[in-house]
């Protein structure tokens, strides 16, 4: 890892628009004058991906997590039918191979993790503790692609690590399993971001997208057969409305991002934290722990003033903008 205390120079990667991976869409892309309409689909994609925690928390743990994570990638696979024509076109190198099997792989680890901390821990906490994604990348970034961190970015990781301290509270509260989980749930999804920054210099980024569903949905298939719980038909139908919620809401995060700038579309992510913390104590009589709201508003704060900073300096970030479920 290189510190520097000056500007750095521009790292330009390219942005990958994706439907059930973490979103590498530029965040930093001009957009149109739009402030309105870019934080109306922010909004939008808010209330989508808090419609998925909330579906994956009613789901409940009949179904395990492993067999509930396959059968929503399963049946996601219905949104690859538009994709078949440029896979068919397609010439993927050895190494491309390699590296969709690897992400997948990995992919697989933070999806069933996710699944299983949604049986475990309140949905404000997933929420909050799903922020760290983007801290993790914006280190991976540095130990393992290069990318020099100026002291301000260093400054914001310890303020987003704080932050996950507050929620977690070690030595005041107990550390349940699904606390755990969501914190390499949160390793496992920006490490796939990483392998995924790898794989887009080399191929289209729609087949970056489809291949992530399909070896995911491969590497699933044995752990949720090890463990196979036969669905009824209400499982199945709250499972493809998950595929449903989340694939729309990386749709709209998309139409975000191309309406306006990350600086105006950025804070509204706030209101997922707010939306989860409701939602938990409205619906599933989830008490409201106020250090768990300032600690992923810390998070939140750091990850926002990275991006920012970024936005500032024109540069393409590293750290994706996007905080939504990656699932």
């Amino acid at each position: 890892m290189q510190i520097m205390t000056s500007s750095p120079k521009d790292y330009p990667t390219q942005a990958v628009p994706v439907q059930n991976a973490p979103s590498t869409v530029d965040p930093t892309m001009p957009g149109a004058s739009q402030p309105l309409k870019g934080v109306f689909w922010m909004l939008v994609t808010g209330f989508c991906f808090v419609a998925v925690t909330a579906l994956v928390k009613y789901l409940g743990d009949r179904i395990p997590p492993a067999e509930s994570a396959f059968l929503r990638y399963l049946l996601g696979l219905v949104f690859l039918v538009p994709m078949m024509g440029t896979l068919r076109r397609t010439r993927i190198t050895r190494r491309l191979w390699g590296l969709f099997a690897l992400r997948g792989f990995v992919h697989t680890a933070g999806v069933t993790l996710w699944f299983f901390a949604m049986t475990q821990i309140p949905l404000a906490e997933v929420t909050a503790m799903n922020y760290l994604s983007p801290i993790y990348v914006s280190i991976g970034a540095a130990l393992f692609l290069g990318e020099r961190m100026a002291l301000r970015r260093v400054g914001a990781i310890l303020v987003a690590l704080a932050g996950a301290l507050i929620i977690l509270r070690p030595g005041f509260r107990e550390i349940d399993a699904g606390h755990i989980a969501m914190l390499f749930t949160a390793l496992a999804f920006g490490a796939s971001y990483l392998l995924a920054k790898s794989t887009v210099d080399g191929t289209n980024p729609v087949v970056v997208v489809a291949m992530l569903s399909i070896w995911v949905t491969v590497f699933l298939a044995p752990l949720a057969g090890a463990v196979w719980v036969t669905p009824n038909l209400w499982e199945l139908a709250v499972l493809f409305a998950v595929a449903c919620f989340a694939t729309a809401g990386h749709y709209t995060m998309t139409l975000a991002f191309a309406s306006a700038p990350v600086t105006v579309t950025q804070p509204v992510t706030f209101l997922q934290l707010l939306w989860a913390t409701l939602l938990g104590a409205l619906v599933f009589a989830e008490p409201v722990d106020i250090w768990v709201v300032a600690g992923g508003c810390l998070i939140l704060a750091a990850v926002s003033f990275i991006t920012w900073r970024e936005a500032v300096l024109k540069r393409r970030a590293v750290t994706p903008a996007s905080l939504a479920t990656k699932v």
